[in-house]
């Protein structure tokens, strides 16, 4: 019903609404220091203030939640039903941009270029005029649909923290900042931050410290070590021997009785960690090899390598390998790596399938490392999030998906966490196509423009189907 109506007007209006798209992405709403009123700044309050201006324009009823989130209602006398929940803060734009500058949109063989073209001020301009199409066209309604827009889902998400303090959740809510048909598994998530202390030792030859890993969630490419007391042949010899094992390259610079280390691997994401080769672990296994005088701080680097030896990115040996059908396997990564004479500061990333728990995950590694002189510091972690395949919300989707697309429509399971993650009854839908690569957070990120307008009518009849 009304799928016609919807993709006529959808067409009419692409250049439009590439526009508007193209007025927010000349913003440069990176998240900055709080200032009176902003609490992400001006540059993000801008961006907020040019939405709602834009959506108050098209005769919606707007909303400031404190310049955390604004709000956009197709009708506030009619009962909730669904949330749309897209964002308008962005990642930096970072170098190595060369279809068009970061902050200056252009449309080049049917791709729109630019920060936040696909992440994700694109889809939320899309959902807005999925809610003006339904206004414009006369659609009636029955319940409320709500464009929530956030604005600090990059830097964790505590704009949407803010508005759940005050509002409740819809009976249903879908977030365009993922991909299609579906996603409504997202695995749970133990960012496993460790510890240990031990009593210092000058003797040689010794491992001076250990400096690896950037963010808990990206397994390392690079990890750096200084030693003292070894020959450069005898370093040489045994890193050979690790890279025929592992892969991982070596590079050496000595400098009299000192040598730095550092292990070159592949980075990736922490929650798809079999893509990368972790140059952490790489790095233990070749300091593992090494004749160091024997001392606490090695006796302890040994049994943390035990626990998290190279190549093994399921938490196998931590004894929480698991899978299920709906989410898959259990991912850990181990991330982040500070060592020195007395002590040992380590973390790591863990995606953990939807039939993991505090009882068979958290406790078990935490046991496990204590038993092995590492005190685990959480106490909690992130559950994962379901949606039932079954649900009314999902199924209403993945048919619109495939009265739209043409293909098959099916539910997807992600390691990562939307923003959708800690909502009872909320979803990932679009905005990429199955196949697209759109650089998202890197140089010359894109949307295709046929697949926002795509986006945008199936949005619209989303509303329609479950408000109307």
């Amino acid at each position: 019903m009304y799928k016609e109506k919807i993709e006529k007007y959808m067409n009419a209006h692409t250049q439009e609404m590439i526009e508007d798209i193209c007025e927010l992405c000349r913003i440069n709403s990176v998240k900055m220091p709080a200032e009176e009123d902003m609490p992400y700044g001006p540059a993000v309050a801008e961006c907020l203030d040019a939405a709602l201006d834009m959506a108050e324009g098209y005769g919606f009823e707007v909303q400031d939640y404190d310049g955390y989130v604004g709000c956009v209602d197709f009708d506030t006398t009619l009962p909730s039903q669904l949330d749309i929940l897209a964002h308008l803060d962005i990642v930096p734009a970072g170098e190595g941009w060369q279809v068009t500058k970061p902050f200056e949109p252009a449309v080049k063989d049917g791709m729109l270029y630019g920060r936040g073209t696909a992440d994700d001020k694109g889809p939320a301009v899309a959902a807005l005029y999925a809610m003006r199409a339904v206004k414009e066209l006369g659609i009636p309604l029955k319940k409320n649909v709500r464009l929530i827009l956030g604005t600090d889902e990059e830097c964790g998400s505590s704009d949407i923290r803010h508005y759940y303090e005050t509002e409740k959740e819809a009976p249903m809510t879908f977030s365009p900042d993922g991909q299609y048909p579906v996603v409504n598994v997202e695995k749970g998530r133990l960012e496993g931050h460790f510890t240990a202390e031990f009593e210092p030792s000058d003797a040689l030859p010794r491992l001076v410290k250990i400096e690896a890993g950037t963010k808990v969630n990206v397994v390392p490419g690079k990890a750096k070590a200084t030693v003292e007391g070894f020959e450069l042949s005898v370093l040489e010899k045994a890193a050979g021997e690790v890279k025929d094992k592992t892969g991982i390259e070596f590079q050496f610079a000595p400098e009299e009785a000192f040598c730095e280390i550092t292990a070159v691997g592949t980075g990736s994401h922490a929650s798809r960690p079999e893509e990368g080769n972790n140059a952490i672990t790489g790095l233990l296994a070749l300091l593992c090899s090494l004749s160091f005088a024997p001392c606490p701080q090695i006796e302890c680097l040994k049994k943390t390598a035990a626990l998290m030896p190279h190549g093994d990115v399921n938490g196998t040996t931590l004894g929480v390998d698991m899978e299920d059908q709906v989410s898959g396997r259990l991912t850990l990564a181990f991330s982040m790596l500070t060592v020195d004479k007395a002590g040992l500061d380590g973390q790591f990333d863990s995606r953990v399938s939807a039939c993991g728990n505090e009882e068979n995950v958290l406790k078990v590694i935490k046991s496990k490392m204590a038993d092995n002189g590492l005190c685990l510091l959480n106490d909690s972690m992130t559950p994962p999030h379901l949606v039932d395949a079954d649900s009314l919300l999902v199924k209403t989707l993945l048919s619109i998906y495939e009265r739209y697309t043409g293909q098959k429509g099916k539910c997807l399971s992600i390691g990562g966490g939307t923003y959708v993650h800690n909502l009872k009854n909320g979803v990932a839908f679009g905005a990429s196509m199955p196949g697209t690569e759109n650089r998202m957070h890197g140089a010359d990120e894109f949307a295709v423009v046929e697949e926002l307008v795509i986006s945008a009518k199936m949005f619209a009849q989303a509303i329609v189907e479950l408000c109307g």
